[in-house]
């Protein structure tokens, strides 16, 4: 949980409802944590509402961004470390999106050295607009 409480501080964003900011956060997870475990434990815990913030895209589109609080991309990034290990296993080595040790340039230069082997098909799928779509509820 420390690690995954560096990792939001990283990652930085804005204030979620409750406006709490970066900067309280570990002295919140300090403060609170073995109350905030304990409700996780007997699930009573309940994620605080997403502040919904529209941003204007490219070629002026809006598109509604959804920010949690501090507390909960805490929470969020604590389950995420703990089970990334196990989904890591299942991914293939060619799969590039939001991996650890990964990016869109390894993806690129891998994809010329398929090229380059002749190879004459790339798929690249891409859920464009997924969390703009998904049951956020669920």
């Amino acid at each position: 949980m420390r690690l995954a409480c560096q990792q939001v501080l990283k990652n930085k964003g804005s204030a979620g409802v409750d406006g709490m900011n970066l900067s309280q956060l570990t002295q919140t997870v300090k403060q609170h944590r073995d109350e905030i475990a304990a409700s996780m434990v007997n699930e009573t815990y309940r994620p605080q509402p997403i502040l919904g913030l529209s941003i204007t895209e490219d070629k002026g589109k809006e598109r509604l961004l959804g920010i949690p609080t501090v507390v909960d991309r805490w929470l969020q990034q604590s389950v995420a470390q703990a089970i990334m290990s196990k989904f890591e296993l299942e991914f293939k080595a060619h799969s590039y999106a939001f991996r650890p040790k990964k990016n869109a340039q390894q993806c690129v230069l891998q994809s010329h050295k398929y090229i380059n082997e002749g190879y004459q098909h790339i798929v690249d799928i891409d859920l464009k607009k997924f969390f703009d779509e998904v049951n956020h509820c669920l």
